[in-house]
């Protein structure tokens, strides 16, 4: 019997790249990868489930286990992380200083399910005293006008949320002061081209998601691996199977942060940037599987139904399948 095709849609990250370049194949599986924007990832297999695997938003992938039908089942990868402090924008004129601040203001955010906002929101109730229902959420492309939730939401009547005119974009009502605030995943054009109408909310970020992490020992999760459901269910094996090679893709990547003989990417100091977060967060400090990362699913999770997306309070187990969660001993 010959190996089973699969299609896997997923950004060529350094610890996704052995799998595209074939260094590391799944057992009894050949991949098809495509290296796509997360956006257009999201897009189509949230709305066409265009893939067999795909890199998925965690919390699309956490509201879509309340269809009638889940379409997808995951495994604990988590091909995309990011401290979200860096995140928040802010118009310089808006009298924004401090987080507080933001009470009272208007916020604009690219869709309110999305996983960095929801992790921004949760970080700013939890350590900040900005209750999530504190401000006005606006609504729509960042850059591009017109973008819309790709899993429609219905927040409490206490959470304000509005959509932007179709002919405006975030970014440039940030600019322009229609707006406050940003929540986003992305820097917006109206930072990076520096008028300097547009900062950052927490300038000394680096330093304040280390103390984050110090503290609470979350590493934010943005991305899971999923699996087209009736395509596990009918192959459960493949979710072992993929499981152990995103894996030792991961793995890796690892290696290759330390390897000074040639740097595996243009950073000038990256052996010592990569010795220096050993230091604070471990030797395995983007770890795959449940148990280390249950905590931090578990906030995440807490966030999504503290913000009127989830249900119910989903259980970190409740988000994979079984048979990527235990191995065999010898």
């Amino acid at each position: 019997m010959g190996k089973m095709h699969l299609s896997l849609a997923c950004s060529n990250y350094d610890r996704t790249r052995a799998l595209f370049d074939g260094r590391v194949a799944p057992e009894g599986i050949e991949l098809n990868c495509l290296d796509l924007p997360v956006e257009e990832t999201f897009f189509r297999m949230l709305r066409h489930h265009e893939f067999d695997v795909a890199e998925m938003s965690l919390s699309s992938y956490a509201l879509s286990l309340f269809a009638e039908n889940p379409p997808f089942i995951a495994i604990p990868i988590f091909p995309s992380r990011f401290f979200r402090h860096s995140c928040v924008f802010v118009n310089a004129a808006s009298g924004i200083r401090e987080p507080k601040d933001l009470i009272g203001k208007r916020v604009g955010t690219p869709e309110f399910q999305m996983t960095a906002g929801v992790w921004m929101r949760g970080i700013l109730s939890d350590d900040y005293q900005v209750p999530v229902a504190s401000v006005t959420y606006l609504r729509g492309g960042e850059e591009q006008p017109g973008r819309l939730e790709k899993i429609a939401v219905s927040p409490p009547p206490e959470i304000r949320l509005e959509s932007i005119p179709e002919t405006k974009t975030l970014s440039a009502m940030l600019e322009s002061g229609e707006i406050d605030a940003l929540y986003t995943a992305r820097a917006p054009s109206s930072f990076e081209n520096g008028s300097g109408k547009v900062r950052r909310l927490f300038e000394n970020y680096q330093a304040v998601e280390q103390q984050y992490y110090s503290r609470t020992k979350i590493f934010p999760i943005m991305h899971v691996i999923v699996i087209r459901r009736l395509l596990y269910e009918k192959s459960p094996w493949i979710a072992q199977s993929l499981y152990k090679a995103f894996s030792r893709a991961h793995n890796l990547a690892y290696k290759d942060l330390y390897d000074s003989g040639a740097l595996s990417c243009m950073l000038p100091w990256l052996v010592r940037h990569a010795e220096e977060t050993r230091a604070l967060m471990g030797p395995d400090f983007w770890p795959c599987g449940l148990e280390r990362n249950a905590h931090t699913l578990d906030t995440f999770l807490r966030y999504s139904f503290e913000q009127g997306l989830s249900k119910r309070r989903l259980k970190p187990e409740e988000l994979f399948a079984r048979e990527s969660l235990e191995s065999y001993k010898v």
